[in-house]
């Protein structure tokens, strides 16, 4: 599920910064750069684990910052298919359940791979399995047990400047003005099944 990640990089270190030791205030800025994001192809970056190596400071004609060239690794969490996860139903729809863990919540498991006989119930807003004539509910902030079928990673338009009031600024000659405001996809998902043994939630196999 975690990996550790080498990557090269040249960072910036802000004037305000050089009061502290160089180690210190360089892990400040990988930090900021990593923690918490998603880099395309890799993962999502959980945190910065350590550097590996440090170059001398490089200063630029104009630039009151150093540039410090450092090779760093990172903890990326990107489990294999395959692997077996636990996380809560963050959101139940037609369409299947949206799951979230501690730290990650951009996963899906479609209505196709959820157990057979799997039916949604709008009054419940639940998905309701069918099994030997019991119904078992896969509802809301259930702790389920789940397996990755597959990775997705998208390249996503970051979105452009807000107003005072939130809304999204956007340029009248943007053919894609009309989407602006539209929920945008994440840059990386999972999608899971559940349809084995020991699958769904946790509370129907204890």
């Amino acid at each position: 599920m975690f990996i550790l990640s080498r990557l090269s990089d040249l960072i910036r270190i802000p004037p305000d910064q050089f009061n502290k030791e160089p180690k210190k205030a360089l892990l400040n800025e990988l930090h900021k750069k990593y923690s918490n994001k998603i880099i395309q192809n890799l993962g999502f970056v959980v945190s910065v684990w350590d550097l590996i190596k440090i170059d001398d400071g490089l200063l630029k004609p104009g630039d009151g910052g150093s540039y410090i060239k450092c090779i760093v690794r990172v903890i990326v969490f990107r489990p294999f298919v395959g692997e077996i996860l636990t996380g809560w139903i963050d959101k139940c729809t037609p369409d299947g359940l949206k799951i979230k863990m501690a730290f990650f919540d951009d996963i899906f498991i479609p209505k196709a791979a959820l157990f057979e006989g799997c039916e949604f119930s709008l009054n419940d807003n639940a998905w309701i399995w069918n099994a030997d004539g019991a119904q078992l509910y896969l509802d809301v902030n259930e702790k389920i047990r789940f397996r990755v079928e597959q990775e997705i990673f998208r390249n996503v338009k970051p979105k452009g400047p807000t107003s005072i009031d939130g809304t999204v600024i956007t340029n009248d000659d943007d053919e894609d003005n009309d989407n602006e405001n539209a929920e945008k996809p994440s840059s990386y998902a999972i999608l899971g099944s559940c349809q084995a043994d020991g699958m769904g939630l946790v509370s129907w196999w204890d």
